[in-house]
């Protein structure tokens, strides 16, 4: 509240200072006026409208495929044994799927990183898109 210091004897003043506030409006409006015509877009495009049944079939579950890879260089499809040519001629036709299967390689801890980065290799070179490690997590405790 303001206090008058003229002759009003000492009483709180009742009328409120509107000033201030007019000022605050005005700043907000000119604001307002500056602002709202760029908020609209100049540029017609016309917009791709959505295909809710194409999204249903991405959505179809697709068995991931596991290739194993062993310390020896034993190679493993989905736990049948298999050559690094089966495995590329099946990955060629895995990748023309749609959607693509996901490609989980587990490697044996003892096998050398050539023989899995040789199927990372042959996966991708094929067209496969989603290829992946698996691993098991330390139960030891430590970070």
């Amino acid at each position: 509240m303001a206090f008058n210091s003229g002759s009003g004897g000492g009483r709180p003043m009742a009328e409120i200072n509107v000033t201030p506030l007019v000022d605050v409006m005005l700043v907000l409006l000119i604001i307002f006026m500056i602002t709202a015509p760029l908020m609209t877009h100049k540029v017609k495009v016309d917009l791709p409208e959505a295909n809710l049944t194409k999204r249903t079939e991405e959505t179809i579950k697709v068995t991931p495929i596991t290739i194993a890879v062993e310390d020896t260089g034993a190679l493993y499809w989905n736990d049948e044994p298999v050559t690094k040519g089966v495995i590329e001629s099946r990955f060629s036709v895995e990748a023309q799927k749609t959607p693509q299967p996901q490609v989980n390689v587990r490697g044996d801890k003892t096998a050398k990183y050539k023989l899995v980065q040789e199927v990372v290799q042959i996966a991708q070179n094929q067209g496969m898109r989603k290829v992946g490690f698996v691993a098991i997590k330390d139960r030891s405790g430590q970070p």
